[in-house]
């Protein structure tokens, strides 16, 4: 069933695929190698799991909320095989209502087996892929561990152009001795291979990661500041402004899925590890997790029909971190209206006038009729300016 979304954030299902061929060094997502997959199982399982979540959603498909997002995240999701995108996508068209407009994304990476099956992709319904690129430098892309290099990435790019209506991919900077000279070069090369959709991501070094393990440094602070800036430079010249603090794009090609979380819109998660906000009838707001390993995840789901780990009410505390949190990373930041509709309160009563005024005064923050908003110096330093705005007062 089809329908119109007309305000707000949006509705979105994430739909989680745990596996990869490999674990890179620097990420700290919930993904596992293993030899083997039971597809027809894992079909069997999400299905399971979007009929459930619907159900206990309560009313009829078209009482639903109207589905405006779907996002396919992991791990690698081009490990999955298009018949279980295809079913994954038509269990969600019978659950809930549609948009007419509904973006469907999916994560991919640009090994060449991996980008044959994009037409399997795009006839299963989606509309968007994401490529995993994250550099156009065989050496970094040694570095990174990452299992193609450039030609594949510029090959994965070409049929994605070809195949799907939209297209985005990743680029990651400040490896450690990554210089100015040797980022504008990669940057400029993904500014002219760009459609609507650009991800910049800094490096960082996470706990528990084999980089971390390794000792592996990050860059220097006045290095990554200077090309926090080159990137602004060249992806606004090229027309791809930034919209979000790693992200940028054209007018109009915003990622819908992105958007719907750092506007705190309602969505659900399926597959392990996924998790979701859902508005309750009263006012507030439900969190919910789903089991965080696969095989405890694909047990559950075959006893119950689900596999949520808790489900638990956000309090009004933590919805107002969970809004700033999100909120700032755009570069229009959180509006009056997404504010109050996150956590029933205005800017000036959930939070420290002492503290806000003096972001605003530093020249960090922006606060007017529209919202509030990072300035360019708060977006660089924006860890910073988030926990002194949702901190104590300022001694």
């Amino acid at each position: 069933m089809s329908a119109v979304q007309t305000s707000g954030p949006g509705f979105g299902v994430y739909v989680h695929w745990p596996f990869c061929e490999s674990k890179c060094p620097y990420c700290d997502f919930n993904s596992h190698v293993s030899d083997t997959v039971d597809h027809a199982a894992w079909r069997r399982a999400y299905c399971s799991e979007i009929d459930w979540v619907a159900r206990t959603l309560g009313g009829s498909q078209g009482e639903r909320p109207v589905v405006t997002s779907i996002f396919f995240g992991g791990g690698t999701p081009s490990l999955m095989p298009p018949e279980t995108t295809a079913a994954v996508l038509d269990a969600i068209h019978t659950a809930f209502a549609v948009n007419n407009d509904v973006e469907i994304s999916l994560e991919a990476n640009p090994s060449s087996a991996e980008a044959g099956r994009f037409q399997g992709y795009r006839d299963a319904g989606v509309n968007r892929v994401s490529i995993g690129v994250q550099s156009f430098d065989d050496g970094a892309l040694r570095f990174l561990e990452r299992r193609h290099d450039a030609a594949s990435a510029h090959r994965a790019i070409s049929a994605a152009a070809k195949i799907f209506p939209r297209y985005s991919f990743d680029m990651i900077y400040a490896l450690p001795d990554q210089t100015p000279d040797q980022w504008k070069r990669e940057l400029t090369e993904a500014a002219r291979l760009a459609d609507d959709h650009l991800s910049v991501y800094q490096l960082t070094i996470e706990s528990g990661t084999p980089f971390a393990r390794n000792n592996v440094p990050a860059a220097p602070e006045d290095t990554a500041e200077s090309l926090f800036y080159i990137t602004a430079d060249i992806l606004n010249a090229a027309g791809l402004s930034a919209y979000e603090i790693s992200n940028h794009a054209r007018p109009g090609g915003e990622c819908k899925h992105n958007l719907l979380y750092w506007r705190s819109g309602d969505h659900v998660g399926i597959g392990p590890g996924a998790h979701g906000r859902l508005k309750s009838p009263d006012g507030g707001w439900q969190s919910h997790y789903r089991i965080h390993g696969p095989r405890r995840w694909m047990e559950h789901v075959t006893e119950f029909g689900h596999g949520t780990a808790k489900s638990v009410p956000i309090s009004a505390e933590e919805r107002i971190d969970e809004a700033i949190l999100m909120g700032l990373r755009l570069r229009t930041g959180l509006s009056r209206h997404d504010f109050r509709a996150a956590t029933g309160q205005t800017f000036e009563q959930a939070l420290n006038p002492d503290n806000l005024t003096m972001l605003v005064e530093g020249g960090f923050l922006v606060l007017d009729d529209n919202g509030m908003r990072a300035t360019r110096e708060g977006w660089l330093r924006l860890n910073a300016v988030i926990a002194r705005l949702l901190g104590s007062p300022a001694p």
